[in-house]
């Protein structure tokens, strides 16, 4: 039987008549060899596990491949087990594989990194870490880019997913972007690739955050819990250097006076379900500012009558109340509400309600 090169045409140096030796093979010659000698076997690859141009390489080349002899296929099963035989220690192989088994044991900085690294990298598919992100951060891409791109985008995720992401744009936008959809039938792969590149190079691109909030949200944070004194004195220093985050600060605190504007007077007995009387009453007796005696009066009104005349009552007899002690009680108010909103039992009516 005359030997015949792996592919349709003659190798160069190849020898009629006699097996090729492993060493004259490529060894994308060598892999299509091995996968079709397992297939015919009966053997369950996982191919699909291979990065797509590896699956579209080694169907390449089985496909221009036509027959080689017996002689030829033992010296490259040899060469192939004797490869398998002296592996002393595997690897994952590439970053994908390398971040999966680091996991945990890496910052999350350097994970990052890499991250953006292996989404540029041939073997990574954009569109897995794409479609991974939150919805959130992907809605930018369907309101700033092009709607050909944002029509790629919604293509390549799930129908749910996409349904989602659409349902959050402004009508036009959607109706121009479902529009593009239908023209995408004739874009190329690779098209469809680097606009995913591109998109994963822009949506990680942004650092880790350090915080969970944002700075309007921790400074607003601290100073309601802060003196009034120290509050006031902080919200002067923070107009007189940054006039709109200090406007922003402002909008964010809320505190003892804050309560007629911010709460429903039907939630009022749950805030004071969640205090003791005794600070109740050292809050209520202890409001002085105009502003303070205003929110006093609000919670009074919003019990029931015999509730509010006994509690002023004791106010009376309780007299007057420390600065310090009526700050205090003032703030496990403001503690007890916050409670109830994480909790979703209470909800604070925003600034915008109050201006409708």
């Amino acid at each position: 039987m005359t030997a015949l090169t792996p592919l349709s045409r003659p190798q160069a140096g190849s020898v009629t008549g006699r097996p090729l030796a492993p060493s004259t093979m490529t060894g994308r010659q060598k892999a299509a060899i091995i996968v079709r000698l397992l297939l015919s076997e009966g053997g369950n690859l996982p191919l699909r596990d291979l990065p797509d141009h590896l699956q579209a390489a080694l169907t390449e080349q089985i496909g221009s491949m036509r027959s080689i002899d017996r002689d030829t296929l033992r010296n490259v099963v040899e060469e192939f087990l004797t490869r398998l035989e002296s592996v002393g220690l595997s690897f994952p192989g590439g970053i994908d594989g390398a971040l999966q088994m680091l996991d945990g044991h890496i910052s999350a900085t350097a994970a990052s990194r890499l991250k953006r690294l292996a989404s540029a990298s041939a073997k990574a598919d954009p569109w897995d870490r794409i479609a991974a992100l939150d919805p959130e951060k992907l809605l930018p891409v369907l309101t700033e880019e092009s709607v050909e791109v944002g029509a790629v985008m919604l293509s390549k995720l799930a129908v749910s997913r996409a349904a989602e992401l659409l349902g959050k744009l402004p009508g036009d936008r959607a109706r121009r972007i479902a529009y593009a959809v239908s023209q995408t039938g004739n874009i190329d792969p690779e098209t469809v690739r680097q606009i995913g590149l591109s998109l994963v190079g822009q949506l990680e691109a942004q650092p880790i955050r350090a915080f969970d909030t944002d700075p309007v949200e921790r400074v607003g944070a601290i100073l309601n819990f802060s003196p009034a004194a120290t509050r006031d004195d902080v919200l002067q220093g923070l107009t007189e250097t940054d006039t709109d985050f200090a406007t922003q600060v402002r909008r964010a605190i809320f505190t003892f006076a804050d309560i007629p504007a911010r709460i429903e007077g039907r939630d009022i007995s749950k805030v004071t379900r969640g205090v003791d009387q005794a600070t109740l009453i050292n809050a209520l007796a202890g409001a002085a500012g105009d502003d303070d005696r205003a929110a006093a009066e609000f919670i009074l009104s919003n019990m029931s009558q015999r509730m509010a005349a006994s509690l002023r009552e004791e106010m009376a007899e309780r007299g007057k109340v420390k600065d310090k002690d009526a700050e205090a009680a003032m703030t496990a108010i403001i503690v007890a509400i916050r409670d109830l909103e994480s909790a979703g039992e209470l909800v604070l009516k925003t600034s915008d309600e109050d201006d409708d």
